[in-house]
């Protein structure tokens, strides 16, 4: 048996990204920081492991209304690599990429207020 599914809460590290096909399908992209849970040397705190998500449908159209840069998230999902050849170097190269299932909209910097809806 396997299993390949991630969970994560953080800021967003910008604003969304969406693309659109001639399909009509979506997809949104941006990207989400995590606190490490880390300490630095001096006590402050440790930087923060960030993420890239790709979101697709009807997930895709509510981040692009709703999830703005600075705004907390919560996202179930599942790792999956990108992989294209540099253009520059014509290196092989690869990223993390985490597809979101389920975005949960949990408040921005500057909210107070009580979780939102999940979608």
């Amino acid at each position: 048996m396997s299993v390949n599914s991630i969970s994560l809460v953080g800021r967003v590290g910008g604003d969304v990204e969406m693309r659109y096909f001639e399909s009509g399908s979506c997809v949104a992209n941006c990207t989400i920081a995590v606190e490490s849970g880390q300490k630095n040397p001096d006590g402050s705190k440790g930087a923060p492991f960030w993420f890239n998500l790709e979101m697709w449908a009807k997930t895709a159209e509510i981040a692009a209304q709703y999830v703005k840069k600075g705004g907390l998230i919560g996202v179930t999902g599942a790792l999956k690599f990108d992989h294209w050849t540099d253009k520059t170097t014509g290196e092989a190269r690869s990223k993390p990429v985490i597809r979101v299932n389920q975005l949960n909209l949990l408040g921005s910097k500057n909210d107070n207020q009580q979780p939102r809806e999940e979608f």
